[in-house]
């Protein structure tokens, strides 16, 4: 609202200083600034009404030390980090680029999806929740909605070959090329040269004409990103600031690669992949990373407020939608390494649990008990340490997703 606002005032009015709402830059400087802030302070009154209201966490007994004094413990804080991000979104990015308002619409979708989970779980005291094929479901509409406007949207285009421009020019908007945006279905392959490939492989062999029916393939590879990383998010929230502190790492991670693929230069000096109008998510992820941090404040050890499943699917799927947008969806077994560790233990532990009962009698267990961070607190570390070795693990797969941009 603010762009068009000012971009109206330096047009008409000749404003001073309105151009500066022209600069990615500056509206993502603003845009962590509001909504660190917006969180830090409205978070404590947030907190204070979920107290009022008794939305307290309901711990099972898992036998795990200081389990207990979590109990009644603000959940659903999730709404902190979902407000904190798109009110500077809505004031400060543009409304009509298609990447926002996909990435405005994942985040509410999840969100409401997350907390009926969280009232079922609260108000109707049922510890389930939400049934899970109803979480499927979800992330099912929300993966075909993102998949369908990715794939047959005009404005998500791609260019391969950039004509770098004479002067450094930061806006979007404003980039000179001679070359022509296309529409393609081609995503990064890391630590490959020339790593370009292209969906249509995947059914081409068959025949089939290129672009016309790669729908086929690109949007049930969507679905089972978001419904992965979104499930991995959700799988990672349980000891005080991890599922944020994580996808904090992996948030500024993705905010490098929307910067680097949406501007023109800094595109062709790695060689990579130029996708116009995708620069414009800088202003989202700015957010999103200032409100992810605000929410520390008070989901650090001991944590005065949970996010529940409110937040974690809603972040899983942004970090998800955010990936396919920027054609790096497949280095999220790297970038979004603990979510991927965790879902990978549960998914070992019952797996090896059903197949050792089925032979014995008797089900064995790989792990003390799964996700992987609860193994570690039954092992005796403290969750603050747990947590802190967690992030500094996310820290080097971060460093190393990024590194990949010219290592190839």
């Amino acid at each position: 609202m603010l762009y068009y606002l000012f971009e109206f005032l330096e047009l008409h009015y000749e404003l001073p200083g309105a151009s500066v709402f022209q600069y990615l830059s500056f509206r993502a400087a603003v845009a962590v600034i509001f909504s660190l802030g917006f969180s830090m302070i409205t978070g404590r009154r947030i907190i204070a009404f979920l107290k009022n209201k008794q939305i307290g966490e309901s711990v099972r007994d898992l036998g795990l030390t200081g389990q207990k004094e979590k109990e009644g413990t603000p959940t659903m804080g999730g709404i902190i980090i979902i407000l904190s991000t798109l009110l500077p979104v809505v004031l400060l990015a543009r409304l009509d680029n298609v990447y926002i308002l996909l990435l405005i619409i994942s985040m509410i979708w999840m969100g409401l999806i997350g907390w009926l989970d969280d009232y079922i779980k609260i108000f109707k005291k049922n510890k389930e929740g939400l049934r899970g094929k109803f979480k499927i479901l979800g992330q099912v509409i929300l993966g075909v909605l993102v998949g369908a406007t990715l794939f047959f949207h005009p404005d998500v285009t791609v260019r391969t070959e950039v004509q770098p421009i004479s002067q450094f020019v930061e806006t979007v908007d404003t980039t000179v090329s001679k070359s022509e945006n296309v529409k393609a279905t081609l995503t990064t392959i890391p630590l490959i040269k020339n790593n370009e490939f292209d969906y249509h492989w995947l059914i081409g062999w068959m025949g089939i004409p290129n672009g016309r029916f790669t729908w086929i393939i690109f949007i049930p590879i969507v679905i089972f990103i978001i419904t992965a990383v979104s499930n991995g998010a959700n799988l990672t929230d349980g000891i005080d600031g991890l599922a944020a502190g994580t996808s904090a790492i992996i948030v500024f991670a993705l905010g490098v690669f929307s910067w680097v693929s949406g501007n023109v230069n800094f595109a062709s000096y790695l060689n990579i992949m130029y996708i116009p109008n995708v620069g414009e998510l800088a202003v989202f992820i700015a957010a999103f990373l200032g409100s992810l941090i605000g929410f520390l404040w008070y989901n650090t050890f001991p944590a005065t407020v949970f996010m529940g499943d409110t937040g974690s699917l809603s972040i899983g799927a942004v970090i998800s939608v955010i990936a396919v947008i920027v054609r790096k969806e497949l280095l999220i077994p790297l970038l979004c390494g603990v979510f991927f560790i965790e879902t990978l233990s549960v998914i070992l532990q019952v797996s090896y649990f059903k197949y050792t009962r089925s032979k014995s009698g008797v089900g064995q267990r790989i792990f003390k008990m799964a996700p992987l961070h609860h193994h570690f607190q039954k092992s005796g570390f403290h969750e603050s340490k747990i947590v802190a070795r967690f992030w500094i693990v996310g820290i080097i797969l971060a460093v190393l997703s990024i590194v990949t941009l010219k290592l190839r």
